[in-house]
């Protein structure tokens, strides 16, 4: 990594997917990724379209949302500090969604030849992608069943969560807009659910800047859809204390 994508990654957070590999493996990668900011609505690909970067969210969350020929998009995952953006990655091909940042922060970015070498020359590596890649599936397929079942209250509660765990704050802007097209609802729908959150002491929602008030609480409203996603990404890295490195690395300074 360059001096200024260095010190631009400092003080922000790290990603889940960075940190689990070994020590020699995780310092070769640094020497194969930039550091970007990605503004909200930042579009990374379109669906179809080749991927040519791959990117390890640090903070902030992207959705993998599927356009529609009204102009509506249906959110089908959203991936952060957890994850990785444009996997399954299938060369010379694009996946069938368009990655679009919903709330700002910061990635690393590897281009997609650099990432296929190095997925050859890191067993470790490989195999946290492919684990990876399980969980995303899982994730798709459980959020398709949470927005045919839940309330607007359930599901507004489980992308909240969400969202809290990545971005390493109590506090985030979303617009009603944006996550009514998140969510798949209508505008004044998000906001009736909103209001119900808010009045019940859970979190405090104004013009678009949401903090969570009573991260618990939220978690009591919410469906068994969060605790389902959250423990399938779990499973993905083992974190253990040997395993663990510190957070501040020469690289990263």
């Amino acid at each position: 990594m360059s001096h200024d994508a260095t010190d631009e990654v400092g003080g922000v957070g790290e990603n889940r997917i960075v940190t689990a590999l070994p020590s020699a493996d995780r310092y070769d990668l640094f020497g194969l990724v930039r550091s970007v900011t990605l503004p909200v609505k930042t579009v990374l690909f379109e669906p179809g379209a080749p991927v040519n970067a791959l990117y390890f969210p640090l903070d902030g969350v992207i959705s993998l949302v599927t356009p529609l020929h009204d102009g509506a998009i249906v959110e089908v995952a959203t991936i952060g500090n957890e994850g990785i953006v444009g996997v399954p990655l299938v060369p010379q091909n694009g996946l069938a969604v368009r990655a679009i940042s919903q709330v700002a922060g910061h990635s690393l970015r590897i281009d997609v030849e650099a990432f296929v070498a190095f997925t050859v020359r890191s067993t470790a590596f490989r195999a946290l992608v492919d684990r990876y890649t399980q969980a995303l599936f899982g994730q798709i397929s459980q959020a398709a069943a949470c927005n045919r079942l839940h309330s607007s209250e359930e599901r507004l509660s489980r992308w909240l969560l969400m969202s809290h765990d990545r971005v390493g704050s109590d506090q985030f802007m979303i617009t009603q807009e944006f996550l009514g097209q998140m969510l798949g609802a209508r505008r004044s729908t998000v906001s009736v659910s909103a209001g119900i959150l808010q009045r019940a002491g859970l979190i405090r929602y104004v013009r678009g800047h949401v903090t969570i008030v009573d991260r618990a609480g939220l978690e009591a409203v919410s469906c068994e859809c969060y605790s389902v996603i959250r423990a399938e990404l779990e499973r993905v890295v083992d974190l253990t204390p040997e395993r663990h490195p510190p957070k501040a690395t020469p690289e990263l300074l």
